[in-house]
């Protein structure tokens, strides 16, 4: 009997997707988080425009870490068929948190829900051409993550921009970009 088909390792794999089922997920096995530290101080006479490029680099950056982290690909892996998703419906939150961190003005923070269907899950099947469960849904956490980053910078710009009239972005500046993922259980 192969490796693969041996009866003893599946009923072992169910037995540790009840077992987590049961004993609740912690907030850190459902997320995926990327920092990133600006300490470049801008000049004093750099313009507006030159400001915002600088913080929307360092959420560039604090997404493509996020994008790349080593905590995406359990995430991914959780739409496999005993993981906690098998349904393959999820429901998922991307935030952004910008602080300042030489000024006292509270954090930024902006986020944005989203959702994963089955129907995204076979688009992203015919694009990569594989039937791998987790592959497939790394694509898509991707995408979303991508287009949540975007909505979230969207709803803090201008929360920025009054921040940049306090002159709190003068100093180092902190960007988190996380995602969070659940099923869509009811």
């Amino acid at each position: 009997m192969s490796f693969r088909t041996n009866p003893d390792r599946i009923l072992d794999s169910i037995d540790r997707a009840r077992s987590r089922d049961e004993s609740g997920m912690r907030g850190s096995e459902r997320q995926a988080n990327g920092r990133e530290l600006d300490t470049e101080v801008p000049d004093v006479d750099a313009t507006t425009p030159e400001r915002i490029k600088r913080i929307f680099k360092a959420v560039e950056r604090g997404y493509v870490t996020c994008a790349q982290s080593a905590a995406l690909g359990p995430l991914a892996q959780r739409f496999q068929a005993v993981g906690d998703v098998s349904s393959h419906h999820a429901r998922g939150d991307v935030s952004l948190a910008i602080r300042y961190l030489d000024h006292d003005r509270a954090d930024d923070f902006g986020m944005t829900p989203f959702e994963i269907v089955e129907n995204d899950l076979l688009e992203a099947r015919k694009e990569t051409k594989t039937t791998r469960a987790d592959v497939n849904a790394l694509r898509v956490l991707r995408a979303r993550l991508r287009d949540g980053v975007m909505e979230a910078w969207k709803k803090v710009e201008p929360r920025v921009r009054d921040a940049m009239r306090d002159r709190a972005d003068m100093g180092h500046i902190e960007v988190q970009v996380t995602v969070d993922i659940r099923p869509a259980g009811p």
